[in-house]
């Protein structure tokens, strides 16, 4: 028996890179989820702010590009547990979807949300259109969180389902 194989017993023994990459892509996914449920939560409190005020808030976002690395890892962590789970369905479907939910996540950002920081300059620039860009710069946000948590879901799914056929390394009789 291989020890990343299927046991006698149906299971699979899974190797200490598995695990690490599980974890990463775990760890990664939470770190990018903390973000996405932060613009989430401030919705409401400043979706309906004045213009100066919004513009004001809106500078605490600065260098919050650099989360693009935290979302690389996370999507390389991602990809790499669909490839090493590929033989275990219970594990590699989540695990899919996870994928699917961070690119689904990725496409909202792209099409609406950077649409917006390019037309205020990152919000240091007050256009005409503002309102709508507030608008949908908020909700873009909060429909990525959505995915995000979304992705989250199926990556703990995918490790429930592998912690269920995980055969134990040392077993006694």
């Amino acid at each position: 028996m291989s020890p990343a194989g299927p046991s006698m017993h149906g299971g699979y023994r899974h190797s200490a890179a598995y695990d690490v990459v599980f974890f990463i892509a775990l760890l990664s996914t939470a770190i990018a989820l903390g973000g996405a449920l932060a613009h989430l939560f401030e919705l409401p409190n400043k979706i309906y702010l004045r213009r100066e005020e919004y513009f004001v808030v809106q500078q605490a976002y600065r260098g919050w590009d650099r989360l693009a690395y935290v979302l690389l890892v996370e999507l390389v962590s991602m990809i790499a547990v669909v490839i090493m789970s590929r033989r275990e369905r219970f594990v590699f479907w989540p695990a899919v979807f996870a994928v699917l939910f961070l690119l689904a996540a990725q496409a909202v950002f792209w099409t609406y949300t950077f649409p917006a920081n390019v037309a205020t300059r990152n919000w240091t620039m007050i256009p005409d259109d503002w309102v709508v860009l507030r608008m949908r710069w908020e909700y873009s946000h909060a429909v990525g969180a959505a995915f995000q948590l979304l992705a989250m879901s199926s990556l703990i799914i995918a490790v429930l389902a592998r912690a269920r056929t995980a055969v134990p390394r040392h077993t006694t009789r």
